[in-house]
């Protein structure tokens, strides 16, 4: 019975390092998986409609991930490239308005294309920021990510008083890609020095892993408004 102390102590020890092991293990390898994954799905698209006198897999007669993928890359930067000058943009408003006469489809265009001119446009100012609101009651904070002043008619109806309205999106935890688009009063969020990035991890590890902050010296820290 004297040894059992060691042996506990030796249990901990392996349980620790099987854990550390992990932490450091499976995000390594769920990010290789998921990698591997998208570059053979995009193969798998593009691959077929390469012609075989442009497929290296052809000469080599070995399969190389990344072909399509990196095809794809190429055409997509080409056709960036041609859609900024005149005739590139000529070719691409006639292609949209021939899809804009097309009743469903030209909904599910025009819906896509507003999301990815939002997500990918360098100015823009969508989930650049984090911030907390009182939420779901009085005195319980929720951390949201701000997506920007209300816009459009929600703007013209909810800034009426004069209060300026914000729209936040507020997710759940731990899988943060779903959740609620809010419209609240600008003094009433509370806005963190936090990236969404350091967001993002806060939320998906339920508080667990919380960004280092360090206040700067002669500035007054973030004074929560009274409920």
């Amino acid at each position: 019975m004297s040894d059992s102390p060691e042996r506990i102590s030796l249990a901990g020890r392996l349980r620790n390092n099987f854990l550390t092991g992990l932490i450091i293990c499976a995000p390594l390898a769920i990010t290789i998986w998921l990698t591997f994954t998208f570059i053979d799905w995009a193969d798998s698209w593009v691959t077929p409609y390469i012609p075989r006198r442009y497929d290296p897999q052809y000469y080599f007669n070995i399969t190389i991930p990344g072909t399509g993928l990196l095809i794809a890359v190429v055409l997509i930067t080409i056709i960036g490239f041609l859609g900024k000058n005149l005739i590139g943009r000529s070719i691409v408003k006639f292609g949209e308005s021939i899809l804009h006469r097309m009743p469903l489809i030209r909904s599910i265009y025009k819906s896509i294309k507003q999301i990815f001119e939002t997500v990918l446009k360098e100015q823009s100012t969508s989930f650049k920021k984090c911030g907390l609101i009182e939420f779901p009651s009085p005195g319980m904070w929720a951390l949201v990510f701000i997506s920007g002043d209300a816009q459009g008619e929600i703007a013209a109806k909810l800034n009426a008083d004069g209060e300026e309205m914000v729209g936040v999106f507020l997710p759940p935890t731990p899988v943060p890609t779903a959740g609620f688009l809010m419209f609240v009063p600008k003094s009433k969020i509370v806005m963190l020095d936090m990236t969404p990035e350091e967001g993002a991890k806060l939320l998906i590890s339920g508080g667990l892993i919380a960004p280092d902050y360090k206040p700067i010296p002669g500035l007054p820290t973030a004074v929560l408004p009274a409920p």
